[in-house]
């Protein structure tokens, strides 16, 4: 319910922007304008929003995927972090967006350039943030498991995971809100479908109603990832260990 009203008075202040100011539709066109457009575009939209859709769903899998992957092995072997984890640091620093070029250039205009994109934009926070939390085990639990004599891997499966599993929520709902620029950025600088593109050609034809059209639909579509992502973390607050772990010493 408070979700509503906050989208009816964002759409009333924007109704009586355009009243108020008289600018052209051309410019700014009123939720009236951008409603109609949607619905005559419609199949358009649909079309090129499962592209989009497509991409962002790939892109979000493969990045959580190696971003899990390497906090894991970060984790358990100091070799690794002596190596890679100067490397992650440094890659964090290069701005993601300005590979978009190169990217396309590499894997081409159609989804592969994207999906990349996205993936690269999940998997620096969900990396960073998982590693830190798998290095800060809950002490109690992590002391009574060495002193038991569990192998790292042991208590990585049965204390650091599911200590660290908001964590992971937390960077899924950062890389939620991250995602769907990066795929839109990459559609951007080439593609031949998606919404990036429709924006694209209704910005060089004058169409700015289709051009909101289709930012409504990829602020649909953020919304719905970014409350995904926060039922995943509700979920994953649930996995806090408590109490006393069991069957810690190695078989």
């Amino acid at each position: 319910m408070r979700s509503l009203i906050a989208v009816l008075v964002a759409l009333s202040v924007w109704q009586g922007v355009v009243w108020a100011s008289g600018v052209p539709p051309f410019i700014l066109p009123g939720p009236a304008r951008v409603a109609q457009a949607l619905m005559d575009h419609a199949a358009m939209l649909a079309v090129n929003a499962r592209f989009t859709l497509a991409n962002l769903a790939a892109g979000l899998a493969l990045g959580m995927a190696l971003g899990v992957g390497t906090a894991v092995n970060l984790a358990l072997s100091p070799a690794a972090r002596w190596l890679l984890r100067p490397m992650l640091i440094a890659a964090q620093a290069v701005p993601v967006f300005a590979l978009a070029p190169i990217l396309t250039l590499w894997l081409g205009y159609g989804a592969p350039s994207k999906v990349v994109m996205v993936a690269l934009v999940v998997y620096f926070p969900v990396a960073s943030v998982l590693f830190d939390a798998l290095m800060r085990p809950p002490a109690a639990l992590d002391d009574l498991a060495r002193s038991m004599g569990a192998r790292p891997l042991r208590r990585l499966t049965l204390i650091q995971l599911p200590a660290a599993l908001p964590a992971l929520g937390s960077g899924l709902r950062l890389a939620a809100v991250q995602a769907p620029l990066a795929v839109i950025v990459g559609e951007w600088v080439g593609s031949s479908r998606g919404l990036g593109h429709v924006m694209l050609m209704a910005n060089g034809r004058g169409q700015t109603d289709l051009m909101f059209a289709a930012l409504a639909v990829l602020t649909a579509m953020g919304l719905a990832l970014f409350a995904a992502a926060g039922a995943v973390q509700r979920l994953t607050d649930k996995g806090r260990p408590e109490g006393r772990p069991r069957s810690l010493t190695t078989r």
